[in-house]
């Protein structure tokens, strides 16, 4: 029988590599960003009426939300998905209730950290669309993203990519005596498996005494 204990820890280094590429990218475009965007001097007016040029800073800042999401989706969704099934391989004990606390508390915190960030980027990208005569940025006035706030969803970013990255090695595979089947019955939620595991540690503990049963 497959065993599906030991097929979360040659994924973990992918994951982490993906993630942390992702990550330097996003953080990256965010700090190039920072040194291309609009500043006052850009403005143009003409009487009651101002214009902004459109900047690079806004490809960067879409780029970096871009990159950036990829990221956080891939990294909580492999961590989820691991969670999920090591706490149904032991439900009830308290070490995997703390592991499970320690862990949704930094999804939590990875998705707080994540949004702060978009909402960051997303807010000062758009300020650096492009502001046209009479329309400006809101209600026809032009607004500049103010100095920083680039530079602070990129610090947004790596802590982020800590949080995920974190959250990936507080996370702990599903045991080795569960089957990629039960492994994946426990994702889905099925009933029969808590019957699976006992039959599986059972089956361990006959091997283990020399007096068990053994089978041809």
């Amino acid at each position: 029988m497959e065993k599906g204990g030991g097929r979360g820890l040659p994924c973990r280094p992918a994951v982490c590599g993906i993630v942390v590429l992702l990550c330097a990218t996003a953080f990256s475009c965010s700090l190039a960003a920072e040194f291309r965007r609009v500043k006052d001097k850009d403005m143009k007016l003409d009487g009651s009426l101002c214009s902004l040029p459109k900047s690079p800073a806004f490809e960067l800042g879409v780029a970096a939300i871009a990159f950036l999401t990829v990221a956080q989706l891939v990294g909580t969704t492999a961590a989820a998905t691991t969670m999920r099934a090591s706490t149904c391989s032991k439900p009830g004990k308290p070490a995997v209730t703390r592991g499970r606390a320690a862990s949704v508390a930094l999804l939590v915190l990875s998705w707080l950290c994540f949004a702060l960030a978009v909402v960051l980027l997303a807010t000062a990208a758009s300020m650096n669309s492009g502001q046209r005569y009479g329309r400006g940025w809101m209600d026809g006035d032009c607004y500049v993203a103010r100095t920083g706030v680039f530079g602070g969803a990129a610090a947004l970013v790596v802590v982020t990519a800590l949080l995920i990255l974190g959250l990936t090695f507080v996370t702990k595979p599903a045991p080795a005596g569960i089957s990629t089947m039960a492994a994946r019955s426990c994702a889905r939620g099925d009933t029969a498996c808590t019957a699976t595991i006992r039959v599986g540690a059972a089956t361990g503990a006959d091997a283990e005494h020399p007096g068990g049963r053994s089978r041809q």
